[in-house]
């Protein structure tokens, strides 16, 4: 079996640092300054999971619910801070949380695809998938919608389990267990690939529609010739951007796969977009918002260098907001970049990407497991 490479120890590998405590590493910069009239971050309610380490989980929001998984296997759902249900999904998990209306899916270490009942909490089907999940599933229309390794993706009904198809490429020799996914747009399901690849599967079938080349490997080591995408890739109006593992940002034609534009901006965390801009968190811990026809910058926030600065998250209110791995989440204008607020949110650090939830909600899943709703009031702090 060729080596899946977690996505921290690549980056510590390759000297891409994102955060250290050491005094050989960079520091930590100091929190920035904050003017007046900032907004406030509300910890609206906190239930503790589990830990994450060293899986690749996140939590899921669909409407005024959270599902969230831990490590060692604990699956739960939570409501208004009210834990509804919590199950032991299996001896431990790799991947998730992946959720609708009815269906909440993860991954284990043994290689199996699971799916429980959104609303009880029931086991509805398990499947052997015949290798390590190495991002996270995603539930479009019917199906789920899965990676095994770098080279396989399969979907699997979400009514029985059973398998609808197979999508193959050749393997690579080395890959990231990182949190990177799929995203639906109609019936297809775009997907990243390592090599830099983009390839829009339609979801009856899994017949590629197109393939684009977004990155090149560069170097001379296998460390340094990662190209594999992280983060999901964002879709705005008809352009689709995607980040390559530490090399690349591109913008492309969601429809025929063309690409528009790209940058060499070096990230590991991915990005995500509003209407005209897309943001980027690059290596540093430098935030960046690109105007998404073009790709010139808008704006560069770097008063967060070596934080740990996870990937930026739009929310309805027009704000961005960022974690880093010393437990702070942070609000910048979307327009401008500068800090509009802060909330220290957990101790432990956060590793997990913020997810978006109902209005300008958004949820974060600290190290040591804690699963804290958050939220924006419409009035400022005076």
């Amino acid at each position: 079996m060729k080596p899946i490479l977690p996505c921290a120890l690549a980056v510590l590998l390759s000297g891409c640092f994102l955060w250290s405590s050491s005094d050989t590493g960079p520091k930590p910069s100091p929190l920035p300054v904050l003017s007046g009239g900032n907004k406030v971050i509300v910890d609206s309610w906190r239930q503790r999971t589990g830990a994450l380490s060293p899986a690749v989980l996140r939590p899921a929001a669909v409407a005024s619910s959270v599902f969230a998984a831990a490590a060692d296997g604990t699956l739960a759902r939570y409501e208004a801070g009210r834990e509804l249900w919590k199950v032991r999904a299996a001896q431990s998990l790799s991947s998730g949380v992946a959720a609708d209306g009815k269906l909440v899916v993860v991954a284990s270490t043994a290689g199996e695809l699971l799916a429980f009942d959104s609303n009880t909490g029931k086991s509805l089907w398990r499947v052997q998938l015949g290798g390590e999940v190495s991002g996270l599933p995603l539930i479009a229309d019917d199906v789920v919608v899965v990676r095994v390794g770098d080279n396989q993706v399969l979907a699997y009904n979400t009514a029985d389990g059973k398998r609808r198809w197979v999508y193959q490429r050749a393997q690579s020799s080395l890959t990231l267990r990182a949190q990177s996914g799929f995203t639906q747009v109609g019936d297809t399901v775009l997907a990243g690939f390592s090599g830099g690849k983009l390839v829009s599967l339609s979801l009856a079938g899994g017949f590629p529609r197109w393939e684009a080349t977004v990155a090149l490997p560069r170097g001379t080591s296998e460390l340094e010739r990662l190209t594999d995408l992280v983060g999901e890739p964002v879709v705005r109006g008809d352009s689709v951007c995607v980040v390559a593992y530490q090399s690349r940002v591109a913008c492309l034609d969601a429809v025929r796969g063309t690409v528009r534009w790209t940058r060499d901006v070096a990230s590991t965390v991915g990005g995500d977009a509003d209407a005209t801009q897309l943001y980027v968190t690059d290596n540093t811990g430098a935030v960046q918002a690109l105007d998404i026809a073009t790709g010139a910058t808008t704006w560069k926030q770097d008063k967060l260098l070596w934080r740990g600065v996870g990937r930026p998250l739009v929310l309805a209110n027009g704000d961005l907001a960022v974690s880093d791995q010393q437990g702070w989440v942070h609000l910048l204008s979307a327009k401008e970049g500068r800090f509009v607020g802060r909330l220290e949110v957990d101790s432990s650090g956060i590793n997990a990407p913020l997810v978006r939830a109902a209005g300008s909600s958004f949820v974060a899943q600290a190290r040591d497991g804690t699963v804290h709703a958050l939220n924006i009031p419409e009035v400022a702090a005076k």
